[in-house]
């Protein structure tokens, strides 16, 4: 059998900076719903999608965010970027890209005097561009979806 994919081996690149993650999470809502006449379903409409990126990091980590942060002036100051989840092992090969992510601080302290292992902090993104998430180079959202969004 050969080597599957796990969580060790996707790496995370954040607007060109490689992320090592102790977690990582990418959600999408999406709100389309079925119509219904008289009750029973007849068809769907395409509603309202978001989306997040959560990632967990060491202070060393974080540290790197901090230099975006400083760079920008603020924390809140920070721009729209990119983030990339590349795995791969050997035949099997997953790529997300998470496309207009600006960064909201969450959790920025957690200790745990008892734990033994090292402190470390969230941070949550809002996916803000038009392009959205794309999975193995394909869109999530139709460019019926995007139309006149994109300059």
């Amino acid at each position: 059998m050969s080597e599957r994919l796990s969580g060790g081996s996707f790496d995370v690149n954040y607007d060109g900076v490689m992320i090592h993650v102790e977690n990582a999470t990418v959600t999408i809502t999406d709100n389309s719903a079925a119509v219904q006449t008289r009750g029973v379903p007849n068809g769907y409409v395409k509603g309202a999608v978001s989306a997040d990126v959560e990632i967990e990091v060491d202070a060393l980590n974080f540290k790197k965010f901090g230099a975006v942060a400083r760079a920008a002036g603020s924390w809140r100051g920070i721009g729209e970027k990119d983030f990339l989840f590349y795995g791969n092992a050997g035949n099997e090969e997953e790529k997300i890209e998470v496309f207009g992510c600006v960064p909201m601080l969450t959790d920025v302290v957690g200790i745990t005097p008892s734990d033994a292992k090292a402190t470390t902090k969230k941070i949550k993104f809002m996916v803000t561009s038009p392009d959205f998430i794309a999975i193995d180079g394909v869109p999530y959202l139709s460019a019926r979806d995007t139309r006149d969004l994109k300059g």
